[in-house]
C-alpha cells in the first residue's frame, strides 16, 4: 500500500504527466513478484499506483479550456451545482455545464465552471436551470515561494475554468420555481434548504453560521474571527464535518444499535448484534457524509470507516496497522489526487500515531478514562507537529489544551443537538424544531470565551519556515522515539531527532549581496528586498475582502518561508489598494521596525517618504529619490520611487508613476537613475515608461507586475515594444510567478517560481 502512495506522489512531482507506456512495466513486474514476492509485490504496486493517478489525472486535463476562447463572450446553459457563496462583492458558484456557444457557434467547454457575480446578484437555487453570458479563463493563482497552490486546488477540485457572469447582457432562468430538480441535484438542494432553515430559526445569532457548519458542512458564512480563534487554539477541524465527527455518529450509532438487538425479546441469533451495529453505523455515518455534500474530506472518512466495519460485517479480526493500510489503498483507488490535500495526511497520520502510541492501553474507571483522554490530545500533537509544520509552517502550541475542553462540548453536546435539529427542522413547528439549535448555540457560547481566551494569549502560536523534506525524515523518526513504549531504550534521542527542523535555517544574503524577489499578487505589487541580515518590504499587494489579502495570502508566507521574523522597513509606495491593501495583514503578522509611505496618515507609525532619505545595511545602499518634501504632485506622481545599490548592481523601484514623475526624476536625478533591475512604472501602462525614462535608466532586465489576463490590459503593447526595442529583458510575474534576482558574484540569474516548481496542472 506504501507503494502505490509512492508511485502517485512521483507522478505528483514531475512538470509534466508521464507516458501510460510505462504500464507495460506491469507483466515483467508481475513475473518478478511471482518468484520473489517480497521483492516484487512493490514494485508492482509502486507502477501500479503511477499509472492509476497518471491516467485520472489524465482525463482530467483532457477537459480543458481552448486558449482561443478566453476572455470571450460565451453563452452557456446548465445548472447551478453547489450552495453559492456569498461574498463582499460577488457570489461564487459552481456551474455544470451542458450547452455553450461563441458566436451562435457551440463549443466544448470543461464540464463544471466557477463563476462569480458581481454586484448584481440573482438568488440561485442548486438544481436551477439557467443560461448566461460569460467570460472565461483557465485555472490561475499566484505562485510563490510559501504561498498555497490555487491552481492545484482548483485541480483537485475537478475546476477546469473559471469566470464570470457578464452583468450587462441578460440572464435566462430556464426552470421555473416548482419544476422537478434533477436527482443528482437533490441532496445539495436539500443542503441548500437546511442552511436557509437553520439562519431563520436562528436569526442574528452569531454561531449560528457554525452550527450550519456542523449540520451541513457548509462554512463559508463563518466570519473570519471565528475561524482566527479556532485556528489559533488548534480546533479548525472541529468546525464542519470532519472524519472525527463522522466517527462520532457511527460510534454512537453503533453502541445504541447493539444495545437495542441484544434487549430481551429482539435477538435474532442468526443475525449477530455486531453486525446489525456495523450496518446501521455504516448507515449513519453515509447519511452524514451525505449531509456534507460528500466532500472529499469526508468520502475520506467514510471509505475509513467502512473498512474498519467491513471486518465487523466478515466477523474477521485484522492487525490495526492492515485495517489502516487497506484504507489508504481503498481512498487512493477511489480518489488518488486526495493526495494534494492536508487533510490526506493529517487524517492517516492522526490514526496512524493513536495506534502507535496507544495500542494496548486499557482504560477502565473515568479517571483513567480522563486520563487517556488527555494523553490522546498530547500524541495527536506531538505526532502531527512536523507535519503540521511542514505544510503549513506553523502550529498551535496551545492546541492539546484547548481540545481538551472543546472537543467534549462539540462532540458530547453540539453536535448531537445540531442533528436532532436537522431532523426535526422539516416536519416540527417553529417553536420546536429551534430547541436543539439553540441548545447547540448554547453550548458554543458558554465555550467560546474559553477558547478567545486561549486564542489571545501571546507566544501560543509557533510559525516558522518551511524545513526542508529531510528535516521531516529526522523529525517522524524523532516522534517514533518519543512515542515508543516505556521500556524503549533512548527514547529522549527522539527529541535531538526533532531538532533539524526547528534549527536548520534558510540561505541568507552574504555580505554586499542584495536577494530581490518580486513577488506575484496578481494586478498590484509587493516586492521583498533581503540584504545579510535585514529585510525591506516594499508594497504589499491588494485586499480583495475581509479574508483574503496579499499581505496574509503571499507576502507572510513568503517572509517565514525565507526565515524572515522582523520586517526592517516598509515602504507602501502610495494609496491604490493593490499596493497598501495587504499591510495590515503585515502589521499584525510580524514585528515592523519602521514604516515610510506617501500617505503616512493611512498607516500606523508611519513616516513620510521624501527624496534625500538614505540608508545602509551590510554594505547595500538604499535611496529615495521621490517624491520631493514640497512636490506638488499628487495621486500615482507622489508614489516613493526607492533606488537600492550594492556592489553587484542596481535596483529602482517605481510604484505607479507616470510620464510627469518620470519627467521630473529625468530632469533632476538622472545621474542616479540608473539600474540594472527596473520593476515596470505602474504595471506597464501606456502614461508610464517614456522613451526618455527608459534611455536614462538603462536596465538589463525590467520586471513586470501583472495580473493574468488583467482587465486593464496591462502592459500596454506599445510600452512592450520600447522596452524590446532597447534589448531589455522583460518577464511578467503574471507567466513567470514569483521572481527572485540574487546581485552577487555570478551576475543576475533569474529564478521564475512557476519554472522552477513546476507541476503538470499548473498553466503556463
Amino acid at each position: 500500500m506504501l507503494a502505490f502512495l509512492a508511485g502517485i506522489l512521483l507522478v505528483q512531482q514531475q512538470p509534466a504527466l508521464p507516458s501510460l507506456a510505462f504500464a507495460g512495466l506491469l507483466l515483467p513486474l508481475a513475473a518478478v513478484a511471482w518468484r520473489w514476492p517480497r521483492l516484487g509485490l512493490p514494485l508492482v504496486f509502486f507502477v501500479a499506483g503511477a499509472m492509476w493517478v497518471t491516467l485520472r489525472a489524465g482525463l482530467l486535463l483532457h477537459e480543458q479550456l481552448p486558449t482561443s476562447l478566453e476572455g470571450q463572450d460565451l453563452r452557456v446553459a446548465g445548472r447551478i451545482a453547489d450552495i453559492p457563496v456569498a461574498g463582499e462583492r460577488n457570489l461564487r458558484f459552481a456551474f455544470d455545464v451542458e450547452r455553450a456557444w461563441h458566436k451562435d457557434q457551440p463549443v466544448n467547454l470543461p464540464s463544471r465552471l466557477q463563476l462569480s457575480f458581481y454586484n448584481a446578484q440573482p438568488a440561485l437555487r442548486v438544481g436551477d436551470a439557467w443560461e448566461f453570458n460569460v467570460r472565461l479563463k483557465r485555472p490561475h493563482g499566484y505562485q510563490n515561494p510559501g504561498g498555497f497552490d490555487y491552481e492545484g486546488h482548483l485541480f483537485q477540485q475537478r475546476v477546469r475554468a473559471t469566470g464570470y457572469v457578464r452583468e450587462r447582457d441578460g440572464q435566462k432562468r430556464l426552470s421555473g420555481p416548482d419544476a422537478a430538480v434533477p436527482g443528482s441535484y437533490r441532496l445539495n438542494r436539500f443542503r441548500q434548504s437546511l442552511s436557509e432553515r437553520i439562519k431563520s430559526l436562528l436569526p442574528d445569532n452569531a454561531f449560528a453560521p457554525m452550527i450550519t457548519a456542523f449540520a451541513n458542512g457548509d462554512d463559508d458564512a463563518m466570519p473570519d474571527t471565528q475561524w482566527q480563534v479556532l485556528n489559533r487554539t488548534g480546533t479548525g477541524h472541529l468546525v464542519a464535518i470532519s472524519g472525527m465527527n463522522i466517527g462520532l455518529v457511527a460510534g454512537l450509532v453503533f453502541f445504541l444499535a447493539r444495545w437495542l438487538w441484544s434487549l430481551p425479546g429482539v435477538t435474532v441469533l442468526w443475525v449477530p448484534a455486531p453486525v446489525i451495529a456495523a450496518g446501521a453505523a455504516l448507515l449513519a455515518a453515509l447519511g452524514y457524509t451525505a449531509l456534507a455534500g460528500f466532500a472529499i474530506p469526508t468520502q475520506r472518512a467514510l471509505v475509513m470507516l467502512a473498512v474498519v466495519l467491513g471486518g465487523v460485517f466478515l466477523n474477521r479480526r485484522s492487525a490495526p496497522s492492515v485495517l489502516l493500510a487497506v484504507a489508504l489503498l481503498a481512498v487512493l483507488l477511489a480518489d488518488p489526487l486526495a493526495v494534494m490535500t492536508p487533510g490526506f495526511w493529517l487524517s492517516f497520520a492522526a490514526v496512524a500515531v493513536i495506534l502507535y502510541a496507544l495500542t494496548g492501553m486499557r482504560a477502565e474507571g473515568w479517571k483513567e478514562r480522563l486520563l487517556a483522554f488527555g494523553r490522546v490530545q498530547w500524541v495527536v500533537a506531538l505526532g502531527l507537529l512536523p507535519l503540521l509544520l511542514f505544510l503549513f509552517a506553523q502550529t498551535s502550541l496551545i492546541g492539546p489544551l484547548a481540545n481538551l475542553v472543546a472537543i467534549p462540548v462539540v462532540e458530547s453536546i453540539v453536535i448531537p443537538a445540531t442533528l436532532l435539529g436537522v431532523a426535526g427542522s422539516f416536519f416540527l413547528p417553529d417553536s420546536l424544531a429551534a430547541w436543539p439549535f439553540l441548545l447547540a448555540t448554547e453550548a458554543m457560547t458558554r465555550l467560546w470565551p474559553l477558547l478567545e481566551m486561549l486564542a489571545s494569549i501571546e507566544g501560543t502560536q509557533w510559525a516558522q519556515h518551511h524545513p526542508p523534506w529531510w528535516t521531516l525524515v529526522c523529525a517522524l523518526a524523532g516522534v517514533l522515539l518519543l512515542l515508543a513504549p516505556r521500556g524503549f531504550p533512548a527514547r529522549w534521542l527522539g527529541a535531538v531527532w526533532l531538532l533539524p527542523m526547528f534549527l536548520v535555517r534558510p540561505p541568507v544574503p552574504a555580505s554586499g549581496e542584495l536577494w530581490f524577489t518580486l513577488l506575484d499578487v496578481g494586478q498590484g505589487l509587493s516586492a521583498v528586498l533581503r540584504t545579510q541580515s535585514h529585510t525591506l518590504v516594499y508594497d504589499t499587494g491588494a485586499r480583495m475582502s475581509a479574508r483574503f489579502d496579499a499581505g496574509r495570502a503571499v507576502l507572510v508566507p513568503f517572509l517565514r518561508q525565507a526565515g524572515v521574523a522582523r520586517v526592517d522597513t516598509l515602504i507602501v509606495s502610495h494609496g491604490d489598494n493593490d499596493h497598501i491593501g495587504g499591510s495590515a495583514s503585515l502589521l499584525a503578522a510580524m514585528p515592523v521596525a519602521r514604516v515610510l509611505s506617501s500617505v503616512p496618515e493611512r498607516l500606523p507609525a508611519a513616516e513620510r517618504c521624501a527624496s534625500g532619505q538614505t540608508w545602509e545595511w551590510d554594505g547595500v545602499r538604499f535611496t529615495l529619490l521621490h517624491p520631493e518634501a514640497d512636490s506638488l504632485l499628487q495621486g500615482n506622481n507622489r508614489c516613493c520611487v526607492l533606488q537600492v545599490e550594492s556592489r553587484y548592481g542596481r535596483v529602482l523601484l517605481t510604484g505607479d508613476i507616470a510620464a510627469k514623475a518620470e519627467r521630473e526624476l529625468v530632469w533632476r536625478a538622472a545621474t542616479q537613475l540608473r539600474a540594472d533591475i527596473l520593476v515596470v512604472p505602474h504595471h506597464g501602462s501606456k502614461s508610464s515608461s517614456t522613451e526618455a525614462f527608459l534611455d536614462t535608466v538603462r536596465p538589463r532586465v525590467a520586471l513586470l507586475p501583472v495580473g493574468y489576463r488583467n482587465r486593464y490590459r496591462h502592459p500596454h503593447p506599445t510600452v512592450v515594444a520600447r522596452y524590446r526595442e532597447r534589448g531589455i529583458v522583460l518577464e511578467d510575474s503574471a507567466s513567470a510567478g514569483a521572481i527572485t534576482v540574487e546581485l552577487a558574484s555570478q551576475g543576475l540569474p533569474l529564478r521564475r517560481y512557476r519554472e522552477t516548481q513546476r507541476h503538470y496542472w499548473q498553466g503556463e
